[in-house]
């Protein structure tokens, strides 16, 4: 997002988090209403551009939000998807994506509150090095001709009992209502929203092995040093890389593998 929806998407973010420090505020429950509107807003284009329309005065739009969802969802989401359309955007789908943000960043804020983030956080990281691993799951998941229904029952026999309940509920939404995301896409913005709630980064880091305990803390704290943010490790074994590790921050690699060194030193001689 750029300009009037970054700042409009800031502020929607501060008024969530107002409302789910609340403990009268059912973060869960909240997170179904946002995503019913987003769904309402997504297949409703005319009314979408209504309520981000510049010519129309904020109350205008606010009052006519409040008339449509005011019986369809609770009070607070009502106070919450007003006070977005008060605000300018740049484009009308930009009010969209923010109100789906807002729905993930909700339920992960119901994990976060039962303790349960760092276990949605993990679960989120394997479930996507499951689907780039296995073409026919993902073929499944991403079918257009699968009825929605269909897919939410395959989800539930992959993660039902074996999986938080966010995660479940956070990977079905993706699945079940893609929004012209691919899978890999929505999986890694699902896990920057959970690394997100903590004012972490994520790293992926790559090992021949297993890390120990005692590794995984002090590359984690060698990390946060780095960056000078605590850090969330997501941690993936591949035989491959021979030796060493590799981590990724961002668009930003460290290489430390024999494999990776293996390869500059070809390159080093093939030139």
């Amino acid at each position: 997002m750029h300009g009037a929806s970054r700042e409009a998407l800031a502020a929607a973010r501060e008024r969530l988090d107002a409302l789910t420090d609340s403990t009268s505020v059912d973060a869960g429950s909240l997170a179904d209403e946002l995503a019913a509107v987003t769904a309402l807003l997504h297949r409703e284009v005319s009314l979408r551009r209504v309520l981000t329309d510049p010519a129309q005065s904020g109350e205008a739009k606010a009052e006519l939000a409040q008339r449509l969802l005011g019986t369809q969802v609770s009070g607070p989401a009502v106070d919450l998807v007003a006070g977005m359309v008060r605000s300018r955007w740049s484009q009308s789908r930009d009010l969209v994506d923010a109100l789906e943000e807002l729905a993930d960043t909700a339920d992960l804020t119901a994990a976060q509150k039962r303790g349960r983030l760092d276990n949605v956080e993990d679960e989120l990281f394997r479930f996507g090095r499951i689907v780039s691993s296995d073409t026919e799951l993902r073929a499944a998941l991403t079918n257009r001709s699968a009825t929605t229904v269909a897919k939410g029952e395959l989800l539930r026999s992959l993660l039902g009992g074996r999986a938080e309940r966010t995660t479940e509920r956070l990977v079905t939404r993706l699945v079940t209502a893609p929004r012209g995301r691919s899978l890999e896409s929505g999986l890694e913005s699902l896990s920057k929203l959970a690394a997100d709630r903590r004012d972490r980064m994520v790293a992926v880091v790559t090992s021949a092995v297993p890390l120990s305990d005692t590794q995984k803390q002090r590359l984690g704290a060698a990390l946060a040093k780095v960056y000078g943010r605590p850090m969330h490790l997501n941690l993936d074994v591949d035989p491959e890389v021979l030796g060493g590790i590799r981590v990724q921050v961002g668009d930003e690699v460290i290489n430390g593998s024999i494999a990776d060194r293996l390869e500059d030193a070809g390159r080093r001689l093939a030139s």
